[in-house]
């Protein structure tokens, strides 16, 4: 069987040590190399060559459920979603019904100890006895029917030695209770003086760990709600040209070669290639880009994409799971299920809490009852139930995997995709942005940049003259400058006697008139004086920039420079990325003094230039061992070796042409911008865990011995396991809270 990733949808976890077992039970499945599990996705993803069969058969011992996800199926709504949202609907029932039960026995309890005059109703109207057989029936049935998940899950989890939060919960709330029933069918058997109940407190832990749960549930189907509208970008339907009529279709029944027409307004159904039409396409949702794409016969279309006023046909190249949007939707849920290296910390920590925790709590009944005041018995169990309570380690499993799935998410919506979580981190720690130029830095193309005249010439008449001349020439220059005629609507006639002059020029015959064009060199062989020029050749040659020369019918008639224009966006991008406090370096295969020229308009600080493809991996080596922790951005295919090199390396893709293969981090637009953002966001999201684990971890810390009752022999403070039940589920939803923050991220420098 052939090594692959195996993904399972993971149920019946509920805090961070159910990660720790559910990994041990698939690492000690034969032929499993590696498994990663993470709570708030509930997904488990298993490295190795093993059937999927036995994951789920080894999850099921360890005492949870499983089934396994096809990833090569075109991507829908997620599998659990629904199962998901009945669960919420479920604790939403559960919390409403456990909290009915549990008011009259808060209010009969609580009323007697806080309010005298309704301990004298009490005592008056109902009677003692009868309020503690009322509260046991009312708090039985919520131990029986909303409470009973805690019970089912908590003890088989007990008597496998493999005790998590639900077995704190059941056996708190159980102690309670079973104490509770000694005391009001058998008081004779507890010494004098420890005669109370505690049915108010097992009832009420009940509903605030199911409120807690509820909340949980609501919160994280939020932080999912990138991979939502992502699905939500997907077409339903398409029109597709059948035996010569256009026809409705399923999208699933769209097959690659199809003819589909889209319309005014409609969402791109498939990915595909303009066949006929024109038309502008709104690409914001994939690539983070406002501007409408203008989109004609030989464009690319993206699935998903909203079509404007025109209406245009494409011929379909990518359908189902194949095209640009499924593969970024699995990038999404891959990131959003992945670990950091700052998650391994937790994962040690609190696969031993729990039995910690179980550990405490005797310790705190016994030390209690040998050394405690009277009712010692009471104080035993009361502190004991409330150490079990509140160390609950739910803030603990939720803190990283919930702000990477949010911070991520964000991440999709601005065209940054995160192939590897670990990315997410070590982005945070760059010390030097590393960038290769052709492509990256500028367009990447020749484009046609300065045509200045001599006295007596007409700017588009040379324009002409000259594109006539190279368009009998291959060359990428020659190219750029019949591109540039082209696109100011200069019809280009056909040259007559085209001549190569090698190391020189060209020259031809165009409507009669003699045209040249080459270096200065060539307009010297000419006896040609081009001084009248240096003015401008000295600016080009500042911008780095190498001049040609044309000459009509003897005379110097224009000066003409043709390069590779830097992006309109990249000054601002190299601006934010000073901002953030990052070096730009510029990596090329360019002569020294072209890209230097470059590296002073954009502020760069440091040049490394005429690089082979293989050097570029040494430059990268030697910028780290300078400066520190690297990101290298380059267009993902020629600078593999590079981007591999790098601490991070980020492929700027276009859209529809992603080197998903070759990077940690891919922007999808064609924009710098997007490199900022993805550092800017990184330090975010890595702020983010911070705060959270500070919380999770601080609110334990502190509030264990608390519960335990330190604080008791100086100040008479006891923490009660209902404001213990209380403060424990507030510590997951504030995590959550927290994690969710990172939906209002906003990029460097920009507004939105």
């Amino acid at each position: 069987m052939a090594h692959r990733d195996i993904e399972l949808a993971v149920e019946g976890m509920s805090c961070a040590s159910c990660v720790g077992r559910v990994e041990r039970a698939l690492q000690a499945v034969p032929g499993v190399s590696g498994a990663s599990v993470n709570l708030a996705t509930e997904r488990a993803t298993v490295q190795g060559a093993v059937p999927a069969q036995a994951l789920v058969e080894a999850i099921g011992k360890a005492g949870y459920r499983a089934t396994p996800i096809d990833r090569a199926a075109p991507v829908g709504e997620d599998e659990g979603a629904a199962r998901r949202e009945a669960e919420r609907m479920a604790l939403g029932r559960d919390v409403l019904l456990a909290a009915a039960l549990a008011l009259p026995v808060f209010v009969l309890e609580m009323g007697t100890h806080l309010v005298p005059a309704m301990h004298d109703w009490v005592t008056q109207h109902i009677g003692m006895q009868r309020s503690w057989l009322l509260q046991f029936v009312l708090t039985t049935l919520v131990l029986l029917f909303p409470g009973r998940r805690f019970h089912a899950a908590g003890f088989p989890a007990l008597l496998r030695g493999a005790p998590d939060m639900n077995s704190l919960v059941a056996v708190g709330t159980l102690a309670a209770w079973a104490y509770s029933v000694v005391a009001t069918f058998a008081p004779g058997l507890l010494p004098a003086g420890t005669v109370n109940v505690y049915y108010e407190a097992a009832a009420v832990i009940v509903v605030l760990v199911l409120l807690g749960r509820y909340l949980e549930a609501r919160a994280k189907g939020r932080t999912s709600e990138a991979i939502k509208r992502l699905v939500g970008l997907q077409a339903t339907v398409a029109r597709v040209v059948r035996d010569g009529r256009a026809v409705d279709i399923p999208i699933a029944e769209v097959a690659v070669g199809d003819r589909v027409e889209v319309r005014p307004g409609e969402r791109v159904p498939v990915d595909g290639e303009v066949i006929d039409g024109r038309s502008w396409v709104d690409e914001s949702m994939i690539t983070g880009e406002p501007v409408p794409v203008e989109k004609s016969p030989g464009s690319e279309a993206v699935g998903g994409t909203v079509n404007q006023k025109g209406a245009f046909t494409l011929r379909a190249t990518a359908v189902g799971g194949r095209t640009v949007l499924a593969q970024i939707i699995r990038l999404v849920e891959q990131a959003q299920g992945s670990k950091l290296p700052i998650q391994a910390m937790v994962d040690r920590v609190t696969m031993w809490f729990v039995p910690a925790v179980m550990v405490a709590a005797l310790l705190t009944f016994v030390v209690w009852l040998l050394l405690g005041p009277e009712p010692a018995l009471t104080f035993g169990l009361v502190n004991a139930v409330a150490v079990l309570i509140i160390a609950c380690p739910c803030a603990m499993g939720l803190a990283t995997p919930t702000s990477i799935m949010v911070g991520t998410g964000r991440g999709a919506e601005l065209g940054v995709l995160f192939r590897k979580g670990e990315a997410l981190q070590l982005l945070r720690d760059a010390r030097v942005v590393a960038v290769d130029k052709t492509g990256t830095l500028t367009e990447g193309r020749p484009a046609l940049t300065d045509l200045d005249v001599a006295d007596g010439f007409e700017r588009g008449d040379v324009l002409r003259l000259v594109a006539a001349v190279e368009s009998s020439s291959e060359h990428p220059i020659a190219r750029a400058i019949v591109d540039a005629a082209e696109a100011e609507g200069i019809e280009v006639p056909r040259p007559g006697g085209f001549e190569s002059i090698t190391g020189m020029g060209v020259r031809a015959m165009v409507d009669g008139r003699r045209v040249e064009v080459g270096a200065d060199r060539h307009m010297r062989s000419l006896g040609l004086d081009v001084a009248g020029f240096s003015p401008v050749a000295e600016r080009l040659g500042r911008e780095g920039k190498s001049p040609l020369y044309a000459a009509i019918d003897g005379r110097l008639a224009a000066i003409i420079a043709v390069a590779d224009p830097v992006k309109p966006d990249t000054p601002a991008a190299i601006a934010a990325l000073h901002g953030l406090g990052l070096k730009v370096a510029m990596i090329t295969g360019d002569n020294a003094r072209t890209a230097q020229a470059i590296a002073d308009r954009l502020g760069i600080d440091e040049v490394v230039a005429e690089v082979l493809p293989e050097g570029k991996v040494e430059a990268v080596r030697r910028l780290k061992g300078a400066h520190g922790r690297l990101a290298f951005v380059g267009d993902g295919i020629n600078d593999a070796p590079a981007l591999a090199e790098a601490d991070v390396g980020i492929a700027i893709g276009t859209g529809t042409d992603i080197a998903m293969e070759a990077a940690d981090v891919v922007l999808m637009s064609g924009s710098l911008h997007g490199v900022p953002t993805a550092i800017a966001l990184s330090k975010a999201t890595i702020g983010n865990i911070r705060q959270n684990l500070f919380w999770a971890f601080a609110y334990n810390t502190a509030l264990i011995p608390v519960a335990a009752g330190v604080l008791y022999p100086a100040f008479g403070i006891l923490l009660s396991p209902i404001l213990a039940a209380g403060a424990m589920s507030l510590s997951s939803v504030f995590v959550l809270g927290n994690a969710l923050r990172l939906r209002r991220f906003r990029p460097p420098g920009m507004a939105g």
